[in-house]
């Protein structure tokens, strides 16, 4: 479920609640009213049951925020990629990957010191590696060092589980960082993006 639509949820729940809440206090206090309240056990009753439902308000009050938070201040992952431009979610912008390696090793036999191409690539490619944990570092960087590297290779150079290096590569492609081509009984793995 998307944040926006569970902190939506989660605000019309608490409202509601939050209402009935207010309405059971507004009871309690009409009872205690009524009965003028001297140091009987109906009374204490009533002031314990005033305290919970105070704590309870305080509950869905806390409860509220997070749903606040959640629909107007929380984003997604393709939000945070989009934001500084890493993550590659238009469709045609998919090419063949073959294509735009030749292309990128035309453009760096023809100008291999392009400074500020290269800054830029490897600010973005920081950024990338941010969130990550280690070993999803690890294989990224793998796979840009050595553009087509084998997902065997991959699993020696990050030192990991053939079953960790799958998982990854796996959440990767579903993130479109990556792209894996068959070779062999192995497969090649690709940046999807220039970095």
């Amino acid at each position: 479920m998307e944040t926006k639509k569970l902190g939506f949820l989660i605000m019309g729940m608490t409202i509601a609640l939050g209402a009935m809440m207010f309405g059971y206090v507004n009871n309690l206090d009409t009872q205690g009213q009524s009965l003028n309240c001297n140091p009987t056990q109906e009374c204490q009753q009533i002031n314990s049951s005033l305290g919970i439902s105070h704590m309870a308000i305080g509950i869905l009050a806390f409860i509220f925020s997070l749903g606040f938070y959640l629909l107007f201040f929380n984003k997604n992952e393709k939000e945070i990629l989009e934001k500084y431009g890493i993550g590659n979610f238009n469709t045609q912008q998919n090419n063949n990957l073959e294509t735009t390696n030749n292309q990128n090793s035309i453009n760096n036999n023809i100008n291999p010191n392009n400074g500020n191409n290269l800054n830029a690539n490897d600010e973005k490619f920081s950024l990338l590696l941010r969130p990550l944990d280690d070993n999803e570092r690890k294989v990224l960087t793998a796979i840009k060092e050595q553009e087509g590297i084998t997902q065997s290779t991959l699993r020696y150079r990050a030192d990991l589980s053939k079953s960790k290096v799958s998982q990854i590569l796996t959440d990767f492609e579903k993130k479109r960082l990556i792209e894996r081509k068959a070779k062999g009984k192995t497969y090649s793995v690709f940046l999807t993006d220039s970095y």
